[in-house]
């Protein structure tokens, strides 16, 4: 990648991915970059859970009732978690753990997608956070935020045009401001 500005343009959800399984080097990166990831205060209220199983990764898919599927097709699941009493800002430190694993991941050409737990249901209805807590034995004081699914692409998708960029949702110094 050139630069940040073009590794935002490239980045895009992937949902499809090869067979190819990730290098422990690509996973120790993907790691790295999760445990640089800033938080309030330098709490770092989060812990992250590779998976690689397949047949978790297959129990895993079935974490939402719809927009999951797919985690059963990539190699690798980064399950994002954090600790509420650790710090009171949980949720944006998990989630900038969990963008920066996919900004990683597309630096390195490889494709993600998050996947939303918190506040998501399964098709039965249970609680998603609760379902990823049993498929892996997640303790109960850690709240699971999203599962970002990680692989080689299995399909191309156009870079973000900039031509799309909404600047009426930009305003400057005050709401409605120009």
């Amino acid at each position: 990648m050139e630069n940040f500005s073009e590794l935002l343009k490239v980045r895009r959800s992937m949902r499809k991915f090869t067979d190819e399984e990730l290098t422990q080097e690509e996973v120790v990166a993907l790691m790295k970059a999760a445990l640089m990831s800033p938080t309030s205060k330098r709490t770092n209220a989060w812990q992250f859970i590779m998976v690689d199983d397949k047949e978790l990764l297959e129990k895993l898919s079935h974490c939402k009732a719809q927009a999951s599927q797919f985690i059963a097709d990539a190699p690798l699941a980064i399950v994002v978690t954090a600790d509420p009493l650790a710090s009171d800002v949980w949720i944006e430190d998990a989630s900038i753990a969990s963008i920066i694993i996919q900004l990683q991941a597309e630096d390195m050409g490889l494709g993600s997608c998050w996947v939303q737990v918190r506040e998501r249901f399964t098709a039965s209805g249970m609680p998603s956070d609760e379902y990823v807590r049993e498929v892996l034995d997640i303790p109960l004081q850690l709240q699971v935020l999203s599962v970002v699914a990680i692989g080689h692409k299995g399909m191309e998708r156009k870079p973000f045009s900039e031509e799309h960029l909404q600047w009426e949702k930009v305003h400057i110094n005050k709401y409605g401001g120009k």
